[in-house]
């Protein structure tokens, strides 16, 4: 499990003369185990402060923290090192590799974090089963719909088993079973796992399904309602 911790932070991007403040001054903490849905409309930060929250993004102001580490003064190797043992992120764009094919995608991570190969099948296999990719395993991502896209940057978020999980509109792209069929599965890793999963998200779906639902305007939080776990 892992938590996440923002003081007073603050996300600034200049574009010209014109200076975009993405997060205001935030202070948010996303306990160890939790189910928590960012939402709110476009352009209101939820993105931003999900890749400041995984170590994407640093800070204009204030301190990020994961697992009571500072993130701040890490470097960039060790950000990236972070990453790849203990976030799982789905971005909204997929971010596949496209000389890939499926299951190369997923794969990648387990060599990256130097799974032995006699092991890859056994994580893969119940996976694509799970998420309903079989016989797609071959293609490559531009023989894929937009929804396989989702579903394969789905499993290749959660293959490496994760503390944390960083989702971008993750239903964004699927049709209404698979969805479901999605948050079933990471509700199941939330509850048997404790993988903390922080989502942003506009589907009504999704914000029925948290835990906990923060309301961002303008890079603030309007609203941060706690709900009893399903």
């Amino acid at each position: 499990m892992s938590s996440v911790e923002m003081k007073n932070v603050s996300r600034i991007y200049r574009s010209g003369g014109l200076e975009i403040k993405a997060i205001d001054s935030l202070d948010l903490k996303i306990e160890a185990g939790e189910f928590t849905v960012i939402a709110g409309p476009s352009g209101s930060g939820k993105s931003t402060l999900l890749n400041l929250a995984g170590g994407l993004d640093r800070p204009s102001d204030g301190e990020v923290f994961l697992d009571g580490g500072l993130l701040n003064d890490k470097s960039d190797d060790q950000l990236t090192r972070q990453r790849l043992f203990k976030v799982g992120f789905i971005f909204q764009a997929y971010n596949l590799i496209p000389v890939l094919t499926a299951w190369e995608n997923i794969q990648f991570i387990l060599q990256m974090q130097g799974i032995q190969e006699s092991e890859h099948e056994k994580r893969i296999r119940p996976l694509l089963e799970e998420l309903g990719l079989n016989g797609l395993e071959h293609r490559k991502p531009a023989e894929l719909s937009g929804g396989q896209q989702q579903r394969v940057a789905v499993a290749r978020a959660v293959i490496g088993q994760p503390s944390i999980i960083l989702a971008d509109e993750p239903t964004a792209n699927l049709d209404s079973e698979t969805a479901v069929s999605l948050l079933s599965l990471m509700r199941r890793l939330n509850q048997e796992q404790k993988v903390t999963f922080l989502f942003s998200s506009h589907d009504p779906m999704v914000i029925d399904k948290a835990c906990r639902v923060i309301r961002l305007h303008d890079g603030r939080i309007a609203e941060d309602l706690k709900k009893r776990p399903d």
